[in-house]
C-alpha cells in the first residue's frame, strides 16, 4: 500500500463534497510531476485530503478506488485521472502550520514542493498526520 496527499481549494471541491458524493473523478491535473504521481495510485492506497488556499489544512482520508486512466477532460490522452471514495472524516484538522512545528514531518513534499497538488507520502508522515488528525 502507498500513501499520498491531495489538494483541493475547498471553495472549488470541498471534502465534504466527496463524502456528499460517495466517490469522485480525481481529474484536471496538469502538472508533470503531481501526473507522474497520479499514474502511481493503487486502488485501495490511502489519499489524505488537504484543503488548500483558504484553510490550509488535512480534513479527511479517501481511498483510490480506480487505478489510473485517461482523463476525460483532457485532449491529451497522456494525461490521467484515479477515482477516490471518501474513508474517513479526521476528528481535528491538522493545519499547515502544526505540520510545519512538528520535527517528523520536516521532510513531507507538503512543504518542499508546496504547490504540487499531488505528492506521495511515507508510511511515517501518513502514521503522524493520522495520529494528530484523530
Amino acid at each position: 500500500m502507498q500513501y499520498w496527499l491531495v489538494k483541493s481549494e475547498p471553495e472549488a471541491y470541498a471534502w465534504a463534497d466527496l463524502v456528499k458524493d460517495g466517490r469522485t473523478r480525481w481529474d484536471g491535473v496538469r502538472n508533470f510531476q503531481a501526473r507522474n504521481n497520479l499514474q502511481q495510485m493503487q486502488p485501495g492506497d490511502m489519499v489524505l485530503f488537504y484543503h488548500s488556499v483558504s484553510e490550509k489544512a488535512v480534513v479527511g482520508i479517501a481511498k483510490v478506488d480506480k487505478a489510473a486512466y485517461p482523463d476525460p477532460t483532457a485532449a491529451d490522452p497522456k494525461w490521467v485521472a484515479v477515482d477516490l471514495v471518501p474513508f474517513r472524516d479526521f476528528k481535528d484538522a491538522v493545519t499547515l502550520e502544526q505540520i510545519k512545528k512538528d520535527k517528523r514531518l520536516e521532510n513531507i513534499a507538503l512543504l518542499r514542493q508546496s504547490r504540487l497538488s499531488v505528492m506521495p507520502l511515507t508510511a511515517e508522515e501518513f502514521d503522524v498526520l493520522l495520529a494528530l488528525g484523530n
